[in-house]
């Protein structure tokens, strides 16, 4: 529908609410024909029409309802001339459509008209609903343990009125209709089998039956699982199942852990922890044996038993822990040596496992003609025996076994007696060193000579910003100062040029570190122009390669000294980003200018082949050759923005106009954030308030800074929403039919876009969570990253294209064409955000409906997405 004339709203506001109801067919009314009554079921699509004669210019028909304008009715105005001038009498038809009926169109609907200072209102018509009961809730899908209760609920609605509901388990009703009572929640107190729930909504039109909702029966979570019996490597538990309906069990799951300090963590969870040892066990018994467990160690156990239905829950987890057990292996490395009277016995411990808690070692000895003697060292690893009586022991050994709580180990094989050998020092070796010792600390003693002699003329030769002083030269044996300056700086030229551009000390510091020496840049053709400055093709002639660039202008004589400082201060902005999704800078420098003393900016930026993301989307779908993109490279798109976002939030930078304008493709066809004419750096808190009204991007602009031109990274985090919102329509213009200035009115009333047709559910669902009214309730860009590249994994592998698209902005007209195609050129990068309308010709766009239309200076009409630039006069967004 057009827009209402002021002149509509003046008379309204005169006329008065009360005048909507009292005000019927006066004297003198021109309306012949008055609108009808409508009556039907939802969906019905019905015509009320109004007819009226006037003399002199026909005027507007506006249409109420209830006594209220319909903003955005679908009406149709037609006058037929009942003379030949134009003075004389006119017919005048207004239809309004209503298409697809429902609850809400449903009141009394009048037409409205005013003339000569008056106000006419037709009789009225009406609109009701009537038909089959419409369900606003249905049963849904379950699964519940056997002999449980649960929950059901179904709700409709009419007119006509009441509305009764049935409910019917497997096709056979539970209770008849009663009365006008509506049992909406159906409780049951429990299944043993799976089983269908329906309802049927009764009103005096008809009946309408719900979904059919499948009611599936699951065993009961096993209950007393406990441990049987224990042993240094097996556990023997046994549980008792729960009820399965009419279902047997099938088998049973068990899940054992090891234990840790971090136990406390996922103990009593649903989900086990990682890597968990599953066992299926067939049933009955409802028992099972673990085995190869390792000894007096804890473990963490739980069960989960499972008919044909599905699996019952899981059991809590049982803490449990296995017996000690001998040490697997005798102590390592016995010997016995013998001194006299006495014997020295020393050992190792074994290096097999111990099973447990070592709690000693016992020793055993005899001799040839001797019983065998037994004692308890404890944990000491040496002991000396005492051998008494006046004749030596023949053949006399020993042997030793380490033992925990749960017995001894293996005994050690026997030892014989050694006769004893004083244990004294090696002679001292004469001093030697290998060969390669040698070459090793001779190349070591050269490099420190020449880190030294480095350092030291480094000391004699100071670099400045301009050149090289104090290099060191021999003459008659003395060192002399030189000075050669750097081929490729100026300090007079560029401190001039920097001096006379009026900007401040703080500015002027900063270019410094980035001034590129114009002789070194090539411009080529003009890739994209706007108001105040223009982007080029340039090459940039390095030291050992010809790099090509993208290089961006500004026009000094249209511009003030404030907007060129935020041009330069733009630059100096991107200087500091070193992201891969993050428009980088390469340098800055100056041209001639037609006005001496103030020469031109430029900035040097990367070549962004594929352009600006969004004309890339606009022409994939309008261009003469639409391309369909799948939805893996569209999700991979809205990564790779989150990611450059999420860098920059984490540089404290506020972009402020994030949209799909300005995101460039590199020619991998990876996105890189860019156009930081807005951008913000926050140096304290975390927010940014604008100090000054400035033209804005309104439909990308978070509802927070509408209202109080307060900017944070959630700011950034909405407009980013957006951006996800463009990508999915591929190139669509934001809330569609709704003006600039209507925005923070139609978002406040709790309004946001829509979702697209092909857009999956979770990324809308993602969209949303960035449109939330509550900057604190809306997601971070890590956080959005992240699920953007889950996302993205979920999704099957995209089919690789045999050509990609790119947009040729040749002037011989703008069209699509693979990459490679002949005669194909590069994309053109996006304009300026601070052009006041970017256009298209219309012969590019093949739904013009979409666009608004803006002046220009070419020939002919031309079209432009909306950035926030308002409509020439009597011109709107289209959907």
């Amino acid at each position: 529908m057009g827009r209402v004339p002021l002149a509509w709203w003046l008379a309204l506001c005169c006329w008065g609410c009360a005048a909507h109801k009292d005000t019927q067919t006066e004297a003198g009314s021109p309306f012949v024909g008055n609108p009808g009554n409508i009556t039907g079921a939802r969906g019905l699509t019905g015509t009320l029409r109004c007819e009226l004669q006037v003399q002199g210019e026909p005027p507007e028909v506006v249409w109420l309802r209830d006594g209220q304008i319909l903003e955005l009715a679908d009406n149709t105005q037609t006058q037929v001339p009942l003379g030949e001038d134009w003075q004389d009498e006119w017919k005048v038809v207004s239809q309004l459509r209503i298409s697809a009926l429902q609850l809400s169109d449903a009141g009394e609907y009048q037409c409205m008209v005013h003339l000569e200072g008056r106000t006419f209102v037709s009789q009225p018509g009406f609109v009701g609903l009537e038909g089959l009961p419409y369900f606003l809730e249905e049963p849904e899908d379950k699964a519940v343990p056997a002999n449980t209760p649960f929950n059901l609920s179904c709700q409709a609605q009419g007119p006509p009125e009441p509305v009764t509901l049935l409910w019917l388990q497997d096709a056979v009703p539970l209770a008849p209709v009663t009365g006008h009572s509506s049992q909406h929640s159906l409780q049951t107190p429990g299944l043993n089998k799976t089983s269908s729930f329906s309802c049927e909504a009764h009103n005096a039109k008809g009946v309408t039956t719900s979904r059919t909702a499948t009611i599936t029966v699951l065993p009961q979570r096993p209950h007393h699982l406990h441990v049987v019996s224990r042993q240094p490597t097996e556990l023997e538990v046994a549980w008792t199942p729960g009820l399965s309906g009419i279902y047997p069990l099938t088998h049973c799951n068990l899940q054992a852990v090891l234990s840790d300090d971090g136990v406390g963590i996922w103990l009593g969870k649903s989900d086990p922890p990682e890597d968990p040892l599953t066992l299926q066990v067939s049933v009955p018994p409802h028992q099972l044996r673990l085995e190869k467990l390792l000894p007096h160690t804890p473990y963490h156990i739980r069960i989960s038993c499972s008919s044909s239905q599905g699996p019952s829950p899981w059991t809590h987890w049982l803490p449990v822990e296995t017996t000690e057990g001998v040490p697997l292996g005798p102590p390592e490395n016995v010997s016995a040596m013998r001194n006299g009277s006495q014997v020295l016995v020393r050992w190792q411990e074994p290096r097999v496992p111990l099973q447990g808690t070592l709690l000693g070692y016992r020793l055993a000895y005899r001799g040839q003609d001797t019983p065998e003697v037994l004692m308890d060292i404890g944990l000491t690893r040496e002991v000396t025996l005492e051998l008494r009586g006046d004749r030596p022991v023949a053949n006399l050994t020993v042997s030793v076994t380490a033992y925990t709580s749960a017995g001894d180990g293996p005994w050690s094989l026997p030892v014989p007696l050694e006769p004893w050998r004083p244990v004294s020092e090696p002679p001292p070796r004469a001093f030697s060193w290998p060969w390669w010792y040698v070459l090793l600390g001779a190349l070591v003693a050269a490099a420190c000579v020449l880190i030294l002699a480095l350092f030291l003329v480094h000391r004699r030769k100071k670099e400045t910003r301009y050149g090289e002083v104090f290099e060191p030269t021999v003459e008659r044996g003395e060192l002399v100062v030189r000075y050669r300056v750097r081929k490729s700086y100026s300090r007079r030229t560029t401190e001039a040029t920097l001096n006379s551009l009026g900007i401040s000390e703080e500015l002027k510091e900063k270019l410094r570190d980035v001034m590129v020496d114009r002789h070194k840049v090539a411009l080529g053709k003009t890739l994209g122009e706007g108001e105040f400055g223009a982007v080029m093709e340039g090459q940039l002639n390095q030291d050992d390669s010809i790099l090509k660039v993208a290089v961006k202008t500004m026009k000094i004589a249209i511009c003030t000294r404030s907007e060129l400082e935020d041009f330069l201060s733009e630059a100096v902005c991107m200087k500091e980003f070193d992201h891969p999704n993050v428009m980088r800078l390469i340098g800055v420098c100056f041209q001639g200018s037609d006005r001496e003393g103030f020469p031109e900016p430029v900035v040097i930026l990367p070549f962004m082949k594929h352009g600006d993301l969004h004309s890339f989307l606009l022409y994939s779908r309008l261009g003469d050759q639409p391309v369909f993109l799948p939805t893996q490279m569209l999700v991979k798109f809205m990564a790779d923005i989150a990611s450059g976002m999420e860098y920059l939030s984490t540089k404290r930078f506020i972009h402020r106009d994030l949209a799909a304008r300005n995101c460039m493709l590199n020619e991998n066809m990876s996105v890189c954030v860019a156009d930081f004419g807005l951008s913000k750096k926050i140096y304290n808190g975390d927010y940014y308030r604008q100090g000054r009204i400035a033209k804005m991007p309104v439909k990308w602009i978070a509802i927070e800074s509408l209202a109080d031109r307060v900017y944070t990274s959630k700011s950034d985090v909405w407009s980013f929403g957006v951006t996800m919102w463009e990508i999915a329509t591929r190139g669509q213009t934001p809330y569609p039919g709704v003006e600039n200035s209507e925005i923070y009115d139609y978002l406040r009333q709790g309004n946001r876009l829509k979702q697209p047709v092909d857009c999956l559910d979770g990324l809308y669902a993602l969209m949303s969570r960035c449109w939330e009214l509550n900057p604190r309730d809306r997601p971070s860009f890590a956080e959005l990253r992240e699920d953007l590249e889950n996302t993205l994994k979920a999704l099957p592998p995209a089919q690789e294209p045999d050509e990609i698209l790119y947009v040729n902005m040749d002037e011989g007209g703008s069209h699509l064409e693979p990459r490679g195609a002949a005669g194909g050129a590069d994309p053109p990068t996006q304009p300026d955000p601070k052009d006041s309308c970017s256009c298209l010709t219309a012969a590019d766009v093949h739904s013009a409906g979409r666009y608004v239309l803006c002046p220009s200076t070419a020939p002919g009409p031309t079209l432009s997405a909306d950035r926030g630039c308002p409509a020439p006069p009597g011109q709107e967004d289209g959907a």
